[in-house]
């Protein structure tokens, strides 16, 4: 069936409707069978093309939740923080895990392990309130207090696609350009085939905008050889409570990196593995080695979302140049007008990135677009990083791109917190490290020690047990441009065995001499008192230890090959002036028809600032969850005959929405 055949019925495969989900006392079972003679690189599958496909399960109040006390060694019941409706007794759960041995190579892939992991299942047989008892007693110790915390994550549903031979020929589910449909409190296992382009447990296959109001909510994706839910070539998608478990490859997955407008909001993945680059991948250079969140295009909202034990990555941004491709990442994307324009993918910036966080993941928390060759976006449109997370990691924070604004980070118990930096206009704002046992504010490019740009840092506090130079001094400053200025330094509640290490000091090896005539000076403003501030230089800086300045050793502050001395009125600059140019996206993703007549519509907003107001037909809707993230509304209906539904939003900085969603209810 065509697009443009939207006034005839369409062929329909209902397993519940959003209106009407499955009852929780009632099972659909969906098994992918393979008969001979079928294609065995596409077959079986569910795939729709044109018609419409629907997954609705009992619903939940919650499909995951952090403890809400620590689980100990040998216990046999999980408090959790609050009261789950909608889990059942014989249902099967998730406890994640709350420590990491730090490696950064091998696998926790069952079958190819040599990770250890911490993370277990188990399935419950009886639940009081917020106290879940367990069919067997827990190996590991999970922490449940304080902001470094465990989740438990509900695997079970009563609608289910399956494959009936998970060790044979696996089976996939698609959606096509064209499609309708929707995904609500449904599991899908055993899906996936493994090594195959397109072949995913979840696929979203260039839909580009016309599968507008669709929805993935509450999904269990789990034990899949091929990616838990890949977005390809498709916008305004929303993906909100889904626990992914158990991935070969990239799990929450964004593929080419055309994909704009679309919501991931409140997800959880836990274990996507290290697997192989898959055929004819767009993305040559992505190796495929088990991200929680991979995604090339940043356009996109990233909010609430969790993840833990991935072999590789929690999250992933990458848009390395192609290698194969003259135009490199240069894509035709589409803008708020619904028209297409040729941009660097590279130069995009988030939507939103707010409140996500990584824990326990192999090597990586957050690498954001390590290898772009640092081409980001611009100081009026930067990297906006809010309310991160990230804690027991190896590498916490990898920040590439020049033009990253980073508000209220905290890391914990990581080897390197930020490193490998691309410090070209790089604004920190309270930054919180904790428990550092490597380099916690790492020089520019680690070993490269080069630093391209101008840095603030406001609001840095180390705590605890922070080894080594806690702020590193880059040696070279190719563009002449590069300076670093930091206020409200602090470093409290540091051991005394730890204390013999400084504040500003060179590097690690390996250690090579500067390459360029000019050093990078760090300022610390009011260091000594308001209007007091110090300069920190290199030893090796000969332009800037030999200018005349009279700089002395100060430790802890200095170290053996740094110096400081007393300057006067030193302006703290402003790098980056963020423009809120960009409309709200609106997704209509809930209609439903009331006892009296009316209509209760529902649905999701994002955008970049702060969202004034969602209109639907006129009226305005109320916010259910911050910034009209989730809002809703009721609306009389005019008798008999079917209603258009259209919505659009308005931000605070005047930008309104150019392509309103309209929905038709019959």
């Amino acid at each position: 069936m065509s697009e443009t055949d939207a006034t005839k019925p369409r062929p329909a495969l209902e397993v519940g409707t959003p209106a009407t989900p499955m009852p929780p006392n009632r099972k659909a079972l969906i098994r992918l069978v393979y008969f001979p003679g079928m294609d065995k690189d596409s077959c079986p599958a569910i795939v729709c093309c044109g018609g419409r496909m629907d997954f609705h399960g009992a619903p939940m109040s919650r499909t995951w939740v952090k403890l809400g006390a620590t689980a100990s060694k040998g216990a046999k019941t999980i408090k959790v923080a609050e009261k789950v409706d909608g889990w059942r007794v014989g249902d099967r759960i998730l406890v994640t895990a709350t420590q990491s041995t730090h490696k950064t190579s091998g696998t926790r892939r069952p079958d190819k392990r040599t990770q250890e992991v911490f993370t277990e299942e188990r399935l419950i047989t009886a639940i009081d309130g917020t106290e879940l008892t367990l069919d067997k007693n827990l190996t590991h110790e999970h922490r449940g207090t304080g902001d470094y915390r465990g989740a438990v994550a509900n695997l079970s549903r009563n609608v289910v696609v399956e494959s009936t031979d998970p060790k044979g020929l696996r089976g996939h589910t698609m959606y096509h350009r064209g499609s309708a449909g929707a995904i609500s409190y449904a599991e899908f296992r055993h899906l996936g085939k493994e090594g195959m382009l397109g072949r995913y447990a979840v696929h979203f296959h260039l839909c580009g905008d016309t599968m507008r109001g669709s929805h993935v909510l509450g999904a269990s994706i789990w034990d899949s050889h091929n990616h838990w839910l890949t977005i390809h070539g498709t916008n305004y998608l929303v993906v909100r409570d889904c626990v992914g478990y158990q991935s070969v490859g990239h799990g929450f997955f964004l593929e080419d990196g055309t994909e704009v407008y679309n919501v991931l909001d409140r997800n959880l993945a836990v274990q996507a593995y290290d697997a192989k680059k898959l055929p004819k991948q767009v993305h040559v250079d992505d190796a495929n080695d088990g991200a929680g969140f991979w995604w090339a295009n940043s356009l996109n909202t990233f909010t609430r979302n969790v993840s833990c034990e991935n072999d590789r990555y929690g999250f992933r941004y990458d848009a390395r140049p192609i290698v194969s491709r003259a135009a490199s990442v240069t894509f035709r994307i589409q803008q708020p007008d619904g028209s297409k324009k040729p941009i660097d993918i590279r130069t995009l910036p988030f939507v939103r990135f707010d409140d996500n966080e990584a824990h326990c993941d192999g090597a990586y928390g957050l690498n954001l677009g390590n290898g772009v060759e640092r081409v980001g976006p611009d100081a009026r449109h930067p990297f906006v990083i809010r309310r991160m997370k990230i804690w027991d990691t190896h590498l916490a924070f990898v920040p590439t791109p020049p033009c990253v604004l980073v508000e209220d980070m905290r890391i914990f118990n990581s080897v390197y917190d930020v490193y490998l930096p691309n410090y070209d206009r790089h604004v920190y704002r309270n930054l919180h490290m904790i428990d550092v046992f490597g380099e916690p504010f790492n020089r520019g490019h680690d070993d490269r020690s080069i630093q391209y740009g101008p840095l603030t840092v406001e609001g840095l506090t180390f705590e605890g047990k922070c080894a080594n130079s806690l702020i590193q001094i880059s040696d070279d400053n190719p563009t002449g441009k590069a300076v670093s200025h930091f206020r409200d330094v602090k470093v409290v509640g540091r051991p005394e065995k730890w204390a013999k290490y400084t504040l500003i000091n060179l590097g690690v090896s390996p250690r090579y001499g500067p390459k360029t005539p000019q050093g990078v000076p760090i300022y610390l403003h009011d260091y000594y008192g308001p209007g007091r501030h110090v300069q920190v230089v290199s030893t090796r800086a000969k332009d800037l230890f030999g200018d005349g300045s009279k700089f002395r050793a100060e430790p802890p502050l200095t170290g053996d090959e740094s110096r400081v001395t007393d300057v006067g009125d030193v302006k703290f600059p402003k790098l980056l002036d963020p423009v809120d140019d960009l409309p709200p996206t609106t997704v209509i993703t809930h209609v439903h028809k009331m006892s009296n007549g009316n209509l209760r519509v529902s649905g999701t907003t994002a955008d970049n600032g702060t969202v004034k107001r969602v209109q639907v037909n006129g009226n305005d809707a109320r916010t259910l969850t911050p910034n009209f993230a989730q809002w809703e509304i009721v609306l009389s209906t005019p008798p008999g005959g079917s209603q258009m539904l259209e919505a659009f939003a308005e931000d605070a900085a005047g930008n309104i929405e150019k392509r309103a969603h309209a929905s038709t209810v019959k």
